[in-house]
């Protein structure tokens, strides 16, 4: 008896009855083959789930890598089931194999059936493993990437707990402070009841000192209450005081410098009659002493001038002249100009008269000669002053002791004269004496 083949050694020429195989009818002779392609097929499925299960195993491994343990141990949970799947692919393969074995041992046809209906089981099961490995594969997936957020909120809860430790740590430090702070006030609070009963003698004392006080106080609220009706009573006195006190000194201030208008009705400050003011300039009546001092522009009060006017102005409505016109000349001070009047009434000023005089004396020189002895004597120094000898020139004759008058001019210089007559004094003895000529006048 030929040995049987081996899986996947199925030839279709080694299991015949040539070669001493079992099967002698030519129309199950290719069932070996068909049955040999069966197994490759559950074969190649095998393989197929291992790699599942490698590709599984791997995604486990980069779960692990990224993972906290918690989210791991999903991943790893999920790798676990993939593995158990591929594990049923492989233990169907088995099963395909030992059936092949089988139906080589027994060499009978509906083992062999049997075995191709197992194989085609075999490779539904092993294709439904790969789906199942690829879809978990994909959780795998997902679950890595779940475990990547919780590893992020692991370390998020990792600082929270670190922080609430630190809190914890400053707690704990702050309720050791808040113990020995408790110590020392419970310390305290003894000898703070010490002192309250110490205390609490005195407020007693203090106690009946203070009604005695009440009594003293109430007393002096009275006295106070009294005082205060007074005081107010002298505010509102003081208070309409200084009202007067405000308004009289307002009234002083407008007496002494207001210069704005009148103060009352027709009363002006010192200021506005010293100085000048509305209603005080130019008004009738009215005037400063400034200008009543200065002014040379106009009346002081539309009627009257300046004493500067007076005494040195040249205003045309002063008719009446200044001093210094009077002085000098009329108008601008011009000698010959009169200061009041024209014509026949026409009056001058001193200067004017003065100038006048001095012409006067000098026609007088022209007409009396001085003292002389004779008349010769006379006209010679009356004509060597450049003059000339006229009928009326007088001089007095020192020779007669009278005043001589010239009656006919002489006719040249030097030796001939002019005929003079003596002036005769007038006798007037046969006229009435003072006395007589008043006693007739009383008498007529």
């Amino acid at each position: 008896m030929t040995t049987a083949a081996r899986p996947g050694q199925f030839t279709g020429a080694t299991d015949n009855s040539a070669n001493g195989g079992l099967f002698t009818d030519t129309k199950i002779d290719g069932i070996p083959d068909l049955i040999s392609a069966d197994v490759l097929a559950a074969q190649a499925a095998a393989t197929a789930a291992k790699l599942s299960e490698t590709n599984a195993a791997t995604s486990e491994t980069n779960a692990n890598a990224d993972a906290t343990a918690t989210a791991a141990d999903k991943v790893a949970t999920a790798a676990d089931r993939v593995a158990t799947a591929a594990d049923v692919v492989s233990t169907n393969a088995d099963v395909v194999t030992t059936n092949a074995n089988v139906a080589s041992i027994s060499g009978s046809v509906t083992a062999a059936a049997n075995s191709a209906t197992a194989a085609a089981s075999s490779e539904s099961a092993a294709a439904g493993s790969a789906t199942t490995a690829s879809t978990q594969a994909n959780t795998a997936t997902q679950q890595a990437n779940s475990a990547t957020t919780n590893a992020s909120l692991a370390l998020g809860y990792k600082n929270d707990a670190q922080t609430a430790k630190t809190a914890a740590e400053t707690a704990e430090t702050n309720a050791e402070t808040a113990e020995t702070n408790a110590e020392t006030a419970e310390t305290n609070a003894g000898n703070s009841a010490t002192a309250a009963a110490g205390s609490a003698s005195t407020a007693s004392t203090q106690a009946t000192n203070a009604g005695n006080s009440a009594t003293a106080a109430a007393s002096s609220a009275t006295a106070s209450a009294n005082s205060a009706t007074a005081s107010g009573n002298s505010a509102s006195t003081a208070s309409g005081h200084a009202t007067t006190a405000t308004n009289e000194a307002t009234k002083s201030q407008n007496y002494a410098i207001k210069v704005d208008g009148a103060i009352t009705g027709s009363e002006y400050s010192s200021k506005a009659w010293a100085t000048g003011g509305t209603g005080i300039d130019n008004a009738s009546g009215g005037g400063s002493a400034k200008d009543w001092a200065t002014d040379t522009t106009n009346t002081v009060d539309n009627t009257e001038y300046s004493a500067k006017e007076y005494a040195i102005g040249i205003q045309s409505g002063q008719s009446n002249g200044s001093s210094k016109q009077w002085a000098l000349g009329g108008g601008n001070f011009v000698m010959a100009t009169p200061v009041t009047g024209s014509g026949g009434t026409a009056k001058y000023s001193a200067a004017y008269w003065a100038d006048q005089a001095a012409s006067s004396v000098a026609n007088f020189d022209e007409k009396y000669y001085g003292n002389y002895a004779s008349d010769a004597a006379a006209e010679n120094a009356h004509e060597a002053a450049g003059k000339t000898v006229t009928v009326g020139d007088l001089y007095y004759s020192t020779s007669v002791n009278a005043v001589r008058y010239c009656q006919v001019a002489p006719s040249g210089t030097g030796a001939p004269v002019g005929t003079w007559q003596s002036i005769a004094q007038q006798d007037l003895s046969s006229y009435a004496t003072n006395g007589f000529a008043i006693a007739m006048s009383i008498a007529l």
